[in-house]
């Protein structure tokens, strides 16, 4: 079974996010929840992204890579929107990567470095629709990072829901995070 760390998106780590993380804990996989907020949670998306405009996005990015240090080199990197920022950049540039789960955003692959590693598989989700993903860039990037590997998946679920995989959100969207939970966990299971 595979060793994961799920990244939480700009509203903090909400119950929502540990309900994903028990999905996956359920298929039996480890997964680590690392508080990129100390704590906080926030009400909106506007609130969360407030707060980490006046931490700064930087140093949210390395509270991720700083949690992620304790763990061995084999582990699964995922985000959920914000999160996808530490979970990209880990599985783009430490070595040992077994593989990325990307939520609700992807950065382009020149960000963290020259390539897409070769023996990194990944999965992109995002809604078709969602202002964010869709009209955002990421959406962009995560077609140019699926063309430069074929190690790599984009998934687009019919919607305009930002956090739609959040069960604890008004975002919710039941059946698309049923659907990504399930190709989640299959992804999951193959890594070796």
């Amino acid at each position: 079974m595979a060793e994961v760390v799920l990244f939480h998106h700009a509203q903090g780590l909400t119950l929502g996010v540990e309900a994903f993380a028990a999905e996956l804990r359920r298929a039996g996989h480890t997964v680590h929840v690392p508080d990129l907020y100390e704590g906080r949670t926030f009400e909106t998306l506007d609130q969360g992204i407030g707060y980490a405009r006046e931490t700064g996005f930087g140093t949210i990015a390395e509270r991720g890579i700083a949690a992620a240090q304790s763990l061995g080199d084999d582990v699964v990197y995922a985000g959920l929107s914000l999160g996808v920022v530490p979970a990209q950049r880990l599985a783009q540039t430490r070595p040992g990567a077994k593989g990325a789960l990307l939520i609700d955003a992807c950065m382009p692959v020149s960000e963290f470095s020259e390539a897409w590693p070769a023996d990194v598989p990944a999965q992109v989700h995002g809604m078709d629709e969602d202002p964010f993903f869709a009209d955002g860039g990421d959406l962009d990037a995560a077609r140019e990072l699926t063309a430069a590997t074929d190690r790599a998946e984009l998934f687009l679920y019919p919607g305009k829901q930002h956090l739609f995989v959040d069960s604890s959100l008004p975002s919710y969207d039941r059946a698309a995070a049923e659907l990504l939970t399930g190709r989640v966990i299959e992804f999951l299971n193959g890594v070796r």
